[in-house]
């Protein structure tokens, strides 16, 4: 008979106690703590994944060697016929890397994975679901597009059944949806819990690593935005992308929270059709897509999200306040800088801006925090406050400081091209970027400044 063993843990981070307790002593939540019965039987370890080939004899004792001669070879990555999720990972998929995706219900991570496994035509792909049946994946998959001749189907949640499967088949990828629906007979309890999020998450990182064939999983979130399950679960992985966007608009953006084989700050946008999720490769066309020269309000921003350039349309409104304290709301914008700037312009332009509500607005569903979009929010709230357009091929680009200065930003070469690629002929930026940038060169007209009044002035008189 097994042997049972009862433990207590923390539905917020993970952690665990021999005993009930009232606030975690990790994350400081209260009344988090739940009872799990934890089965530990060797029997029932023999159905857990092994390597095909381990030998009979145990394992190989790891012995330490000087980090001098240790040797290493550039890792080759699959190519997942995706620009936008190719540049998110770093330029591919590693193989034996463990890849987790979150967003909220409905988002499209499902659509995402299938379509990545329908594109993998020259590989054999294993796509397990524990949340739909093979009738829904069947005709997801004809609505998306061409079949895949070596795309399998696998509708289990047992992981040492999935495993036997993975045994039999050997496949080149291997896609979970989700890790919230897998369980493992090494441990009693509901599907979703903390020890099984973890035990499931250890399987297939031992799996992933030990054959080089790299998992793709899905990961649910909480209300609050992060990933359900314990906070281990983003350490066990490679790779965390969280897949954001309003179910009602068409983009999606695909952003990575942790990566350890490429950088954090990269960016990919889908826009959601019927036959799938579309690569944007010129988001910035699309985002300027829709904006009306005519109106007031409306500031052109050139941002950086990694190494890729947009321009933005940074949309502000500035109206009497209605009630006694004036509102501050901000879209895609940190409202505390948004704060901040309107701080700047009442001491440093003179601007009474205390009896008026301010609502500033990302167009296109974006979240951006990059410092050179000061100038086009500052630009847009001037703009609604006495009602007078900026010009249509006009676009900004600086940082502003409290004392009202103009700042540096980083990488200004990119943003002219982007700026000159899409029609624009006057970009203000930062005097110090201007010294040591030759704007000849560039088709765009540069504004050197160093005051924010200069910037106001040179589009408003």
């Amino acid at each position: 008979m097994a042997k049972l063993k009862t433990l207590y843990f923390c539905q917020k981070c993970g952690a665990q106690s021999a005993k009930w307790i009232g606030r975690c002593p990790s994350c400081g939540e209260w009344n988090t703590y739940v009872e799990e019965v934890i089965q530990k039987d060797d029997t029932q370890a023999a159905g857990s994944w092994k390597p095909p080939t381990a030998s009979p004899g145990g394992k190989t004792v790891a012995k330490p060697r000087v980090i001098g001669e240790i040797h290493y070879e550039e890792e080759s990555r699959f190519d997942t016929n995706d620009s936008e999720l190719n540049r998110v990972l770093g330029g591919g998929l590693v193989p034996g890397s463990l890849v987790l995706i979150g967003g909220e219900p409905g988002i499209g991570k499902s659509t995402l994975m299938l379509q990545i496994a329908m594109s993998l035509q020259q590989m054999k792909v294993l796509y397990i679901s524990g949340e739909e049946s093979e009738q829904q994946i069947k005709m997801r998959a004809e609505r998306l597009g061409p079949q895949h001749p070596q795309c399998y189907i696998l509708t289990e949640t047992n992981t040492q059944n999935i495993f036997k499967q993975i045994d039999q088949l050997q496949p080149n990828v291997v896609i979970v949806d989700s890790i919230q629906t897998l369980h493992s007979g090494l441990v009693e309890s509901g599907a979703g819990s903390v020890s099984q999020v973890r035990e499931c998450t250890a399987e297939l990182l031992k799996f992933a690593k030990e054959t080089g064939v790299p998992v793709l999983i899905i990961g649910h979130i909480t209300k609050d935005g992060s990933i359900a399950g314990p906070k281990i679960l983003e350490h066990m992985v490679d790779t965390v992308l969280q897949f954001e966007g309003d179910r009602h608009l068409s983009y999606r953006i695909l952003r990575t929270t942790k990566n350890r084989f490429g950088s954090t700050s990269e960016l990919g946008i889908y826009e959601m059709q019927g036959t799938g999720l579309r690569q944007v490769s010129n988001p910035s066309e699309i985002l300027l897509s829709q904006r009306t020269e005519s109106l007031s309000g409306m500031a052109i921003g050139a941002t950086l999200e990694g190494n890729r350039p947009l321009l933005v349309e940074v949309q502000a409104l500035v109206t009497p306040a209605t009630y006694g304290t004036p509102q501050r709301s901000a879209t895609g914008f940190d409202a505390k800088r948004l704060n901040m700037l309107l701080a700047v312009l009442e001491k440093r332009s003179g601007l009474r801006l205390g009896q008026h509500d301010v609502f500033l607005n990302i167009a296109g569903g974006l979240r951006l925090d990059d410092p050179a979009l000061d100038v086009a929010v500052c630009a847009a709230v001037v703009s609604s406050l006495n009602d007078l357009p900026i010009p249509g091929n006009v676009c900004l680009a600086a940082e502003v400081g409290l004392s009202g200065e103009i700042r540096a930003v980083s990488r200004l070469d990119q943003r002219l091209s982007e700026a000159e690629k899409l029609g624009f002929r006057e970009m203000y930026i930062s005097q110090f970027n201007a010294r040591g940038l030759d704007l000849a060169r560039y088709g765009i007209r540069a504004q050197p400044v160093g005051r924010l009044d200069e910037v106001l002035s040179g589009l408003f008189g």
